[in-house]
């Protein structure tokens, strides 16, 4: 009986693996080769699948999700002999799990060789300056060249990224230089055109507040002299509407007399010939004052024009 058991046994576990490599269970976004006494039979999608045991093999499971894969710094030199080191990112997708696996013997390495090939030819064509500021340029053409050579081996390069470029240590001293004298620069250029703009804001001021200044003096100066001209008029009319005689004005004349000599610099005060007139015409009028009061007494108060203009001369 024992030997009936023992071959029993290996019945129920070779059923066992057989059933385990019947039923294959593939991912989803995967796929697997099948291979059927080592040539290629069909290729297994996501989901349950049944495969012929001890027949049919996995030759390979391939990721059908897009991957991301950074290659190392790379040395590449550019038009104007300078070495500068390139780090690239790939994003590819497997779109042919058939031509992956039987079209190229390892596509991640072949993907990494053409993308180094491709940087050396690309770099090679530009210098230094070119190559810092075309990054877009740069990647738009590796990505042209890797998506035309790698479609053959079921592979679509998505998108190619440059994550960094360095340029000799040297270089970067000198470039560091060169950019701190361009901020130098564009700030003094600032400055200097800060400067100049206040300047002429000042001036533009200054400029037109002495216009409004001189607008202002002037019509000061008219509105003075207007009002000065309708004062003369005003007592020019007064003048004339109270019409004074000669006796008045002689009087007007001697009262101004002592303002004429008023001041302690004063040492000298001419007298004007018109003095006289003004005083015969002033006693002309005291007589005239005089011949009223003394009329009131003897001859009715009323002396003739006649009498009156001869009697200072008989005194």
């Amino acid at each position: 009986m024992e030997p009936v058991i023992i071959v029993l046994i290996i019945l129920v576990v070779l059923v066992f693996i057989a059933l385990i490599k019947t039923i294959q269970v593939i991912p989803q976004a995967s796929a697997a080769i099948v291979e059927r006494f080592g040539r290629y039979t069909r290729t297994l999608n996501a989901g349950l699948n049944i495969v012929v045991p001890f027949i049919d093999t996995i030759r390979n499971r391939i990721d059908l999700r897009e991957q991301v894969v950074p290659f190392p710094p790379q040395p590449v030199i550019t038009q104007d002999n300078l070495v500068v080191n390139i780090d690239t990112v790939i994003y590819y997708q497997v779109t042919d799990a058939r031509a992956a696996t039987y079209e190229v013997a390892s596509y991640i390495q072949a993907i990494e060789q053409l993308t180094v090939t491709t940087l050396r030819n690309i770099i090679g064509g530009m210098d230094l300056e070119r190559t810092l500021t075309s990054r877009e340029e740069i990647n738009a053409a590796l990505r042209g060249v890797l998506d035309e050579a790698t479609g053959k081996w079921g592979i679509r390069v998505n998108r190619v990224e440059l994550k960094a470029i360095e340029p000799p240590t040297s270089i970067q001293d000198s470039m560091e230089k060169q950019m701190r004298a361009d901020r130098d620069k564009r700030a003094a250029i600032l400055q200097a055109e800060g400067v100049r703009q206040s300047e002429i804001l000042r001036a533009e001021g200054e400029k037109q507040s002495q216009i409004l200044r001189a607008e202002g003096e002037a019509k000061a100066a008219a509105l003075r002299a207007e009002g000065e001209a309708q004062a003369v008029r005003t007592v020019f009319e007064a003048i004339h509407a109270g019409d004074p005689d000669q006796k008045l004005l002689s009087y007007q004349y001697l009262q101004m007399l002592p303002k004429i000599a008023e001041g302690d610099a004063n040492k000298l005060w001419i007298v004007p010939s018109e003095i006289g007139d003004a005083l015969k015409g002033l006693s002309g009028a005291m007589g005239n004052f005089g011949g009223i009061g003394g009329g009131s007494g003897g001859n009715g108060g009323t002396v003739p024009a006649q009498e009156r203009r001869e009697k200072p001369s008989i005194d």
